[in-house]
């Protein structure tokens, strides 16, 4: 039991129970005192243990509580302001959040993190001990999620009217074990006890309707009706602005049945499946982010889960906008568009477009003119990827099971949109096939092309960097681009600078505000420019060396804690953490790794002496069914255990797999970063954030001209940049190159491959993997992401690395170079212009 001191004077005060604690509630608590008594008025009248022991896991629970009550204070206040001025708010709809534990982030936020600080050291804890006691919150996978995440902060920074809307996932996507097997995956435990954060709000329960029928009455009213009714219950997270009292919402659904729909009748004889039935389909439905849809269960299970989303978000947003007209005069829908943006992040929400249509013309009366007009004004899409499989497709014998009207609403849009080619635009009628939203090219298998759907029906479409706007409007969206060509805009991603430098990496702060003499780079990160000033004084090199070994020897104890493995904080740390896929390319990595590998082993004591010693560092989950990619962990896990247990060359290399990667462990990993993998085949990265953090904090990047690597080398400078590989507009002729068998493979990549199939790193079969990069064409054949293409550029680049890193002067200016010039890549930025250019929504401050 932690020992509790009545004094903070180290005389061996008496210890006391959370019954002794002196505790009084205090909402506003922002001094030690006050929070100190209002943490232990949670461990007393907030209980969730037995009152006899106060461990860090009770302070941890106590201590969110109490900064609970300051955020709901404020979201109170923010929410009646926005309800009193009624200004136009946006909604942001994703599938994902990525959030990362909120404890640091709120005191952070709130700048009250050295009070909580003082007021736990009086409990006899660490703030830090306490902070590590917070799960993640299990409701995202990778960027997407972490996306929003940061756009959430920005929102509430900048004071705008805006809230998220999302899912309640109970077990996430998984959590990532590693065992000789490799990956395995287990379901997330984040609710396991309950989240401090959330605050359940019964009053919020909107009925989500599934399967039945489309009534139609006498006077040709479409109603749909029957089928499965579940409600969606809503769960606010707040989201505090930094040093601001805006404080904004993430609204979660979560799926429910009723008492009337428990059947006490099947029960009491027995039938106990069939008395709970609804209740049961209710929990699948926010179970599971991304559920297996290998079955048609899978499938009908996930397109659930995404009308869900939509459906309980926009009878939200509609009743809010009825609420404030309340006394205003009589409903004019026309005014919706100007009080309501909606913004559908990715494909997954795009059933918002005919869901909104259904409530405005079903439920609320509209013409069909009337209602596309509202809907088309109110709907915004942003597109992440240019990858066939996620430009999601629907059966659309699916659609007319699950959602029978919505199917008769996409006939319709796709009919009128069809007749609009024709009639305006006779020279496109040849493309029309492509274009349109229904797809029966296939007879067998007619599907509803959902990113079709999103471009046809939304006022704006934008890109998320300006390499992948520009593949949007040439390539992928093109014929589109001839009809509407103002509809499409880029919005390079961004990062809160709050989470991915202030909280993460004090040290560093710290030294950038005494070099700038302001903190105002934390909400303005173009003056982070102001270092180049400095990119040479040996005083700033000194301190900022001083910065970034403290964040490595941080992260050696962490690897040495969660692998067991010991690495040397005087190595190069070279880091590559993203979800594991194909085009994303840690088999480019891991096979650089077993090429200098080999050649260590090939050289003498002397030569050795002469290398730059290396610690590399992969991370990142793969989906349960994508077996390539969990081969890849495998071979990254089994190149390790070889490596790191090899006594000749452990000084020189180690490979390490990171398990469980997710924003907490980033938090980590990136501020002890030197060196970052972003080698995605060009074009194929719509942006990435990542790498948007490595070079926040200081982190060189070796990378290809893909995603938002291309504006990054243009902010930091070529010279601070290692390029190698492919350009975007030379991938189709290589591929075309390979496929007529023109490819003539480097030495050094056959060599890498040999060294693994000659069962170097053990047993496994890795014949299957090692052959997705052989042949000329075929299904998983033919190299089609270009790994051996790239291989020799990739490898010259790393020797430029290891050069670069012996003149520890010039890597450290580097270094600084890399931070100065990560100014435009603030999600504060980003936010201001979707705000501006296609929210047309203004700041809002509570006063």
């Amino acid at each position: 039991m932690t020992t509790l001191k009545k004094e903070t004077n180290g005389d061996g005060a008496t210890p006391f129970t959370v019954t002794e604690l002196p505790a009084v509630a205090n909402p506003s608590a922002e001094t030690p005192s006050e929070i100190f008594a209002n943490i232990a008025y949670h461990a007393r009248y907030t209980p969730h243990f037995s009152p006899l022991k106060f461990d860090p896991e009770q302070a941890f629970y106590a201590s969110a509580e109490s900064v609970r009550d300051l955020l709901i204070q404020r979201w109170n206040e923010t929410y009646v302001h926005f309800h009193k001025t009624n200004p136009k708010q946006t909604y942001y709809l994703s599938m994902e959040y990525l959030q990362g534990r909120a404890l640091t982030n709120a005191i952070g936020n709130l700048d009250i993190a050295q009070g909580y600080a003082d007021a736990l050291n009086q409990f006899g804890h660490q703030l830090e001990e306490i902070v590590e006691q917070e799960k993640d919150a299990a409701l995202g996978n990778g960027g997407l999620g972490r996306l929003a995440s940061c756009f959430l902060d920005s929102m509430a920074t900048l004071n705008l009217p805006a809230w998220g809307y999302g899912l309640r996932y109970r077990y996430g996507l998984f959590k990532q074990r590693i065992s000789k097997e490799g990956q395995e995956e287990v379901a997330e435990d984040w609710l396991e006890k309950f989240s401090p954060w959330e605050i359940v709000r019964h009053d919020v329960t909107f009925p989500i309707r599934f399967f039945g029928h489309v009534e139609v009455s006498p006077n040709g009213l479409r109603k749909w009706v029957g089928g499965e009714v579940l409600q969606a219950l809503a769960y606010d997270v707040p989201i505090p602005g930094y040093k601001t009292k805006n404080t904004i919402s993430l609204r979660l659904w979560e799926a429910k049945a009723t008492a009337d729909d428990f059947n006490l009748f099947q029960f009491n004889d027995g039938q106990y499946e069939s008395a709970a039935q609804l209740h049961s389909k209710a929990q699948q439905i926010c179970a599971v982010l991304y559920p297996g849809d290998a079955t048609e269960n899978g499938k009908i299970l996930r397109l659930k889960q995404q009308f869900f989303l939509c459906s309980a978000s926009l009878q939200d947003i509609i009743l809010r906008f009825k609420d404030r007209r309340e006394g205003v005069g009589a409903l004019q829908w026309s005014e919706f568009p100007s009080k309501v943006a909606v913004q559908l992040n990715d494909t997954h929400p795009t059933l918002a477009i005919p869901e909104l249509m259904r409530l405005l013309m079903d439920d609320e009366g509209l013409g069909w003119d009337e209602a596309w007009d509202v809907t088309t004004k109110t709907v915004a899409y942003t597109n992440h990827t240019v990858l066939p499989e996620a430009l999601e497709k629907w059966s659309q014998a699916l659609l007319a099971k699950l959602l029978p009207r919505h199917l008769e609403i996409i006939e319709e849009i796709d009919k009128r949109f069809m007749a609009l080619i024709r009639s305006t635009r006779s020279d496109m009628e040849g493309k029309l096939s492509s274009m349109r939203i229904l797809d029966s090219s296939n007879p067998q298998k007619p599907v509803v092309r959902m990113a079709n759907l999103c471009v046809v029906s939304s006022h704006t479409v934008n890109g998320v960097a300006q390499l992948h706007s520009d593949i949007l409007k040439s390539e992928l969206f093109v014929d589109y681009v001839s009809i509407w060509p103002t509809k499409f805009q880029n919005k390079t991603n961004g990062i809160t600078p709050r989470r991915w430098l202030r909280f993460c990496s004090p040290e560093l702060s710290n030294i950038i505000t005494k070099w700038l003499k302001t903190d105002e780079w934390i909400t303005n990160l173009d003056l982070l420019c102001g270092l180049r000033q400095f990119a040479d004084d040996e005083g700033l090199h000194a301190e900022w060396a001083s910065a970034k070994m403290a964040n490595k020897r941080r992260l050696a104890q962490y690897v040495l804690q969660v692998t067991g493995v010991s690495i040397d904080p005087n190595s190069l740390f070279d880091i590559q953490v993203k979800r594991i896929h194909e085009y994303k390319r840690q088999l480019l990595n891991i096979l650089g790794a077993v090429y200098r590998y080999k050649k260590l082993k090939e050289m003498n004591i002397e030569e050795r002496k002469k290398v730059t010693p290396r610690t590399i560092m992969i991370g990142g989950k793969a989906f349960a069914t994508y077996t390539n990619a969990k081969r890849i962990v495998k071979l990254v896990n089994d190149v390790g255990a070889m490596v790191n247990n090899d006594p000749e060359i452990s000084n020189y290399l180690k490979v390490v797999f990171i398990p469980n990667y997710n924003v907490s462990v980033a938090e980590k990993l990136i501020p002890g970063s030197e060196l970052s993998q972003h080698i995605s085949t060009a074009g194929m990265e719509a942006s990435g954030t990542s790498n948007m953090k490595f070079s926040l904090n200081g982190c060189l990047i070796i990378g290809t001209l893909d995603g938002a690597n291309v504006e990054i080398r243009e902010e930091i400078g070529e010279e601070n940049f290692f390029l190698f590989g492919a350009r975007a507009d030379e991938v189709p002729r290589l591929r075309k190159e390979r496929e007529a068998g023109q490819f003539k493979p480097d030495p050094r990549f056959e060599e890498a491959k040999q060294f693994i199939r000659s069962g170097a790193f053990g047993s496994y079969d890795y014949n299957p993997l090692l052959d997705s990069l052989e042949g000329n064409s075929g299904y998983g054949r033919g190299d089609y992401f270009l790994v051996g293409q790239d291989f020799p550029s990739y490898m010259d680049a790393q020797a430029r690395v290891d050069e670069a890193y012996k003149d520890q002067r010039r890597w450290l200016k580097m270094s600084i170079m890399s931070t100065a010039g990560s100014g435009k890549f603030s999600s504060d930025r980003t936010i201001s212009q979707y705000a501006k250019e296609i929210w047309n929504i203004k700041a809002c401050p509570v006063p």
